[in-house]
């Protein structure tokens, strides 16, 4: 089979995070990256020639729209802020090709659902690019908890803060481009979550607020069925290690920190030397979710069992909640953004 023809959607920092680990992606290239602007485009086209020697020069287009008619481009790697994140991936969809949308999938429950809803019918793959799930000690932690290593899972305890200097013009920050603590950093915490708990049946949140209204800290309360809790905290604007933790009824297990990355986890049981799981991830991380998307459509598969669909609804729906209770409302775009 022909290798696998990537588009990359976007040449911000996320994209040119992701773009080295390419290089660990069998049977796979850049076949074409596209942003708003020719100068954009072309130097991160020289800059995926330069860091991936062994593939081809990307061709490189001044509109999204054009990339999509690329007959080489078979998946279409959505990396541009939150708000444009809708369009693309229907525009993609529209034109046929499978999509990998970087977290958060949308900036609203109804953006995502509409991705979800074009993509099943179509019958086309797509998933959430968040590398979090597919990285390797993570595999190996879901593995003890299904082996009931910790017993029973009771709940889910967690943060992730990020320290940054407040700049509105910044992304991170910026209300236009989907900013804040909730759609950045929240939706590591609440997929962990959701990941190993389900859905919630209950969601309450408290936070404050940056001076332009974006969320800067949220703390949460996800009641689950079952009487099982998840307790999560994240914030753009303290500091903190990036732990969490999942405790059962015969022991826990600690996510060394930074959760959303890391490369060991310990598993802590009751009258036992704590064990200690390292499982170190390739290159920077990223590679582990490509591979996936590959695995999927040389498999004739639509979704990723590691990242279902319905998993990237369930934690936008949280999402949704936890951002109207702090009192910040997002929104999608509905066109393709233009130079």
């Amino acid at each position: 089979m022909a290798p696998i023809g990537w588009g990359i959607a976007g040449t911000g920092r996320i994209a040119r995070t992701v773009l080295p680990d390419f290089i660990h992606v069998p049977d796979a290239h850049v076949a074409a990256v596209a942003s708003r602007t020719r100068e954009h485009a072309e130097s991160f086209a020289d800059l995926a020639f330069s860091t991936l020697p062994d593939h081809p020069r990307p061709r490189a287009y001044a509109s999204y729209a054009e990339m999509l008619e690329d007959p080489d481009v078979d998946v279409v790697y959505v990396a541009t802020p939150h708000p444009q994140h809708k369009p693309i991936a229907l525009a993609a969809l529209a034109a046929g090709k499978a999509i990998l949308v970087e977290k958060s999938f949308a900036a609203t429950h109804a953006g995502a659902s509409e991705i979800v809803e074009a993509a099943r019918a179509k019958g086309l793959f797509a998933m959430e690019g968040i590398w979090s799930r597919f990285l390797p000690v993570i595999r190996e932690m879901d593995l003890a908890v299904a082996a009931g290593e910790i017993g029973e899972v009771t709940s889910v305890q967690g943060d992730l803060f990020a320290l940054r200097d407040f700049d509105p013009e910044d992304r991170l920050f910026n209300p236009e481009l989907g900013g804040g603590a909730t759609l950045d950093l929240g939706v590591y915490a609440i997929n962990f979550a959701v990941g190993r708990l389900g859905s919630p049946t209950r969601v309450t949140a408290a936070g404050s607020l940056f001076p332009n209204g974006v969320d800067a800290d949220v703390a949460m309360l996800l009641e689950h069925r079952g009487e099982r809790t998840a307790t999560l905290a994240v914030s753009l604007r303290a500091d903190g290690p990036g732990r969490m933790a999942i405790h059962g009824t015969h022991g826990w297990i600690e996510v060394e920190p930074r959760f959303h990355h890391p490369s060991r986890i310990v598993v802590h049981r009751r009258g036992v030397i704590p064990q200690v799981h390292e499982a170190p991830q390739s290159g920077r991380g990223y590679s582990h979710e490509l591979i996936e998307v590959g695995q999927c459509l040389r498999d004739g598969r639509t979704e990723s069992t590691i990242m279902p669909l319905d998993d990237t609804l369930e934690v936008s729906r949280v999402m949704q909640s936890v951002l109207e209770q702090v009192g910040v409302t997002h929104h999608d775009d509905e066109e393709l953004p233009h130079g």
